[in-house]
């Protein structure tokens, strides 16, 4: 169904009528959704950030289950890159399973907190946490520390990425900074989407008038009447906050699971938050790695983000636990999203038409008392419905733009 709503049908309107379907606030509302693709930056925090060798070593070490605690699971299992880098299945499934969706990994870089909870302050602090946690693989910095010094490819790999190792949990440091350095390289391409956004910014008519009518209904329902826009904000669809959005935090009787609440405790008490002493953020010359290194990855000088850096760091200093942050969930991006279900932090709606229901059908009264004033039920028909899907539908790029990379010679999945 979404593919034909995507693809089918040529438009109705003329050229000039699809520009004058939006207004002035409507046009520069659907601006803001790009344009895409943005432009890769190095993270200050991770000194591999940007670097080819760091980012060839954590795609090796991305299919590696030795990582794990009993040598069965790596990064793969649960993110199948031939899944989008999901899994498919409600509730990820490591060593035991977990009472959360598995989300994609695709255009994850950037992001200020990670994971649904965003009980990570730093791509690379997220890349070790699954590492560490004892249902999903179970492993530890001893564990990988021991694997690199034995296995000589990575032994290798690890030293012309990153020089002589440190302490172990050094070694496990700069795992999840060379996993993050390959998880940067995994954007998604251009969108219908994106071809009529530029069209609208361009006054081009004629390329408008590709863009299906259902998905211009959708989308001036997406920014207006829906107000998605105000939490899918940007050019990833998502303002990167934690809202309450009615889904109960029960995982299963008598468990809960706090959502926001726990990340922020989880975050502050991680030593490999940018409050330790993992964080690269002030340059390339601080960090005890020869600029010859850097030099001869092609690294961009991340001197001129130290201040960025910082900021993150200050971020998670000054965040703090309310009261309110019980059951918030992080907003995610919408990009490629059809490949992705089932969908909520907990995988409980199958379909995206199960999406826009639960927001249709609102139940005002499964939010906090303080609650999120921006919600309300949408209350919307079948034919809106279909309009919502037919314009999240061209937030997809090709589906042949997203066959899996093989996996890398060496490793084993």
């Amino acid at each position: 169904m979404l593919a034909c709503a995507a693809s089918g049908g040529a438009a109705h309107a003329s050229a000039p009528d699809v520009l004058t379907e939006f207004d002035a606030d409507e046009r520069a509302a659907i601006a803001r959704h790009g344009p895409w693709p943005p432009p890769a930056r190095p993270d200050p925090t991770n000194r591999a950030s940007g670097r080819a060798s760091a980012a060839a070593l954590g795609r090796r070490l991305f299919f590696e289950p030795r990582l794990s605690g009993d040598g069965r699971v790596s990064c793969a299992s649960c993110h199948d890159p031939a899944r989008a880098f999901t899994d498919g299945v409600p509730r990820a499934r490591g060593l035991d399973t977990l009472d959360r969706n598995t989300p994609t990994l695709i255009d994850v870089a950037g992001q200020r907190w990670y994971g649904w909870d965003g009980g990570s302050d730093s791509l690379w602090a997220a890349s070790v946490r699954p590492i560490l946690a004892p249902a999903e693989m179970g492993g530890s910095a001893e564990g990988v520390a021991r694997l690199i010094a034995a296995d000589h490819g990575l032994r290798t790999a690890y030293r012309r990425a990153f020089g002589p190792p440190g302490d172990d949990a050094r070694v496990l440091a700069d795992a999840g900074k060379a996993l993050a350095a390959h998880l940067e390289t995994l954007r998604s391409p251009r969108t219908p989407f994106d071809r009529f956004r530029d069209a609208l910014a361009a006054g081009d008519g004629a390329a408008a008038a590709r863009y299906p009518p259902a998905a211009r209904r959708g989308l001036k329902l997406f920014i207006g009447e829906g107000r998605c826009a105000v939490c899918h904000a940007g050019p990833r669809f998502s303002n990167g906050e934690f809202h309450d959005v009615g889904i109960p935090f029960m995982p299963a009787p008598g468990r809960v699971d706090p959502g926001r609440h726990s990340g922020i405790r989880r975050v502050l008490s991680d030593p490999y938050n940018l409050l330790g002493r993992f964080n690269d953020e002030a340059s390339v010359a601080a960090t005890g790695v020869g600029d010859d290194v850097a030099k001869r990855d092609g690294i961009v000088d991340a001197a001129s983000g130290g201040a960025v850096g910082v900021a993150r760091a200050v971020a998670t200093r000054t965040v703090t636990l309310q009261p309110r942050n019980w059951g918030e969930w992080k907003t995610p991006g919408l990009r490629g999203l059809a490949r992705t279900a089932p969908y909520m932090h907990d995988g409980s709606r199958p379909t995206l038409r199960d999406v826009i229901r639960h927001y249709s059908e609102l139940d005002l009264d499964r939010l906090h008392a303080d609650g999120e004033a921006l919600l309300r039920p949408l209350r919307l028909t079948p034919a809106q419905v279909d309009d919502l899907l037919a314009f999240l539908a061209t937030l997809d790029p090709p589906v042949a733009t997203l066959d899996a990379p093989a996996v890398p010679r060496g490793a084993r999945r």
